[in-house]
């Protein structure tokens, strides 16, 4: 009788695990299929942007996030451009209609959005932006529209920007952490969280003029879009004054107070619907797909550099050295490329991955022209590949600089003895031991640490200073590790153009003398559908269940993840920033 119920328990364990594989193979197929299919867009279409999702430099098909309930698919800026810009010129859109939502995106990155909205509108065609309720950042985004209309129980945020800071020494203390540190320069304020339980006054400083550079170059740009004094911005922005939905229109920054059925009235009417017909919506990440690829031979490469600077391969939010300079290489020996574009969105990381990132560019650009182009983030590491470029393009409120570099090594002997009870012994045949978390370092292993620094740091001036034709006492002026803005950074010298993506391709095109027949290819290329499917998912299943089961508490499980990184010598940009 046992051995039947084992027999039949094993029988339906098999039919269940297959039923599983069944359906697992059925939602594959189906995604693989759908992925694959054509797309039409009809006659008189209204493009939906529903920009409710992170945005990222280039965003990839992701069928988990269709299988994880919970998951959002991220919105690649670049490819966004793209439809934008074919959307100009296709007779069957008519207009945009945009949803902003709580915009998960860089202020240099919503310019790059804003930029291409206005362009699209050259056309004749228009914007209409709504949102339940706006944050700073959307509202900058959605100032650009020809109307903005908000829910009658919304708010809108507008009271300035602010940078948080997270500093970890309470913790360290707690845990009997020791950060042996060694930087260069009075603003190389990546190290403080560690050191510090506040700003110092250097970094203060420099926090100060930053954010109050983006924040002037956004309200420029809204108050020309709303033809609203920037002085009475300012005012309103300094005092709050706008704490209600009603006041938002009484002070001109929306057009009127709409639930979204209203607004959809206003759209049949701008395309001559009654009030019974219904909206031809092509939603962006189905539109995309209609964009005609270019055919053209000569081909302008773009090579994305997105996320900390690590070695090995690159991945999602790392900026792999050996992939990097594996695809430069590849777009120099290619006859068909005549020019490259490096786009840069790098907080920066490990100093010896950005030097060999480094010199494949300089090789690059004695073959053909290399234009750098800056996003959100061109720093320390990540100003170390744009200085090799021929040219520099940046965005007013690209963050960028922080030339210098830093040091750090954590002493856990105190943690490991006092915590968890591990004691540990070194026998070592000099006077100098191995790199270890177990001890402090000896005066003399310190002294080698610091000079090591100071002499990658004089390395980093010199290249910093050709790069730029400047001299040595020039560029130390504005180094430091000091951070700036796109237009700080234009001022001073270290950044040659002001300008988007677009900008930085049409003079790539222009100093390859390519005319208008050409091609744009991203590079590293893009996994496959298929190539996710059967990628690493027990790592991605693992991340994607710690994000819902820690809520808002992922994000500082994050930093701390980051910190275990910090090991080593870092050309690393001081702190993270968040418009809110």
């Amino acid at each position: 009788m046992g051995f039947l119920k084992n027999f039949f328990a094993s029988c339906l364990g098999s039919i269940a695990a297959l039923v599983i594989v069944i359906l697992l193979g059925g939602m594959i197929f189906s995604l693989v299929i759908s992925s694959g299919k054509e797309v039409t867009v009809g006659d008189n279409t209204v493009m939906y942007l529903d920009l409710a999702a992170p945005i990222v430099e280039q965003a990839v098909e992701d069928p988990l996030a269709e299988m994880i309930t919970g998951s959002q698919q991220s919105i690649g800026l670049l490819q966004l451009k793209e439809a934008i810009a074919y959307a100009k010129n296709d007779t069957k859109i008519k207009g945009i209609y945009l949803n902003t939502g709580f915009l998960i995106a860089g202020t240099a990155s919503i310019g790059e959005i804003r930029a291409s909205l206005e362009d699209f509108k050259k056309s004749g065609k228009w914007v209409v932006a709504y949102a339940p309720a706006y944050t700073e950042s959307s509202y900058y985004l959605s100032s650009v529209a020809d109307k903005i209309y908000m829910n009658p129980t919304g708010q809108l945020e507008f009271n300035g920007l602010a940078i948080e800071v997270m500093f970890y020494k309470g913790l360290l203390d707690k845990l009997e952490i020791k950060p042996q540190v060694f930087r260069v320069g009075d603003f190389k304020s990546a190290v403080e969280p560690f050191v510090r339980e506040n700003l110092s006054d250097e970094n203060r400083l420099q926090l100060n003029s930053l954010i109050n550079g983006i924040y002037d170059k956004m309200l420029e740009e809204i108050s020309v879009a709303r033809n609203v004094p920037i002085n009475e911005l300012k005012e309103l922005s300094n005092k709050m004054t706008i704490r209600s939905a009603e006041e938002a229109v009484t002070f001109g920054l929306v057009d009127a107070l709409y639930y979204e059925d209203q607004v959809r009235t206003e759209i049949r009417e701008r395309l001559s619907l009654g009030e019974e017909d219904d909206i031809s919506f092509s939603r962006y990440n189905t539109y995309r797909k209609s964009v005609t690829p270019s055919t053209a031979r000569d081909e302008i490469a773009v090579i994305i550099a997105d996320g900390e600077i690590m070695p090995g391969k690159a991945e999602s939010g790392v900026v792999g050295a050996t992939t990097i300079v594996k695809e430069l290489r590849k777009a120099r020996a290619n006859d068909r490329v005549k020019a490259i574009v490096l786009r840069v969105n790098s907080p920066g990381g490990v100093y010896q991955a950005g030097d060999e990132m480094w010199r494949e560019i300089v090789l690059a650009t004695k073959e053909k022209p290399v234009i750098a182009s800056m996003s959100d983030y061109a720093a320390s590491g990540g100003y170390y590949m744009a200085m090799a470029c021929d040219t520099i393009v940046a965005q007013p409120t690209t963050i960028t600089g922080s030339i210098g570099v830093f040091s750090v090594l954590f002493d856990m002997s105190g943690f490991l003895e006092n915590k968890i009870g591990i004691t540990t012994e070194e026998v070592k045949t000099g006077e100098v031991g191995g790199l270890t978390i177990t001890r402090p370092l000896t005066d003399v292993e310190k002294s080698i640490w610091q000079k090591q620094t100071d002499e990658i740091y004089e390395v980093f001036i010199s290249k910093a200073a050709e790069g730029r034709n400047m001299s040595v006492e020039e560029i130390k002026k504005i180094a430091s590790g000091r951070v700036w803005t796109g237009k700080q950074a234009k001022d001073n010298g270290l950044v040659d153009v002001l300008g988007t993506f677009n900008d930085a391709v049409d003079l790539a095109a222009k100093s390859a003398k390519m005319g208008d027949d050409y091609r744009i290819r991203y590079y590293p290329q893009p996994k496959s559908f298929l190539e996710q499917l059967t990628g690493d998912w027990e790592e991605e299943i693992r991340t994607r269940a710690l994000k819902s089961e820690m809520g808002d508490v992922y994000h500082f499980y994050q930093k701390w993840d980051k910190v275990k990184r910090y090991q080593g010598i870092q050309a690393r940009f001081p702190f993270e920033m968040e418009v809110r």
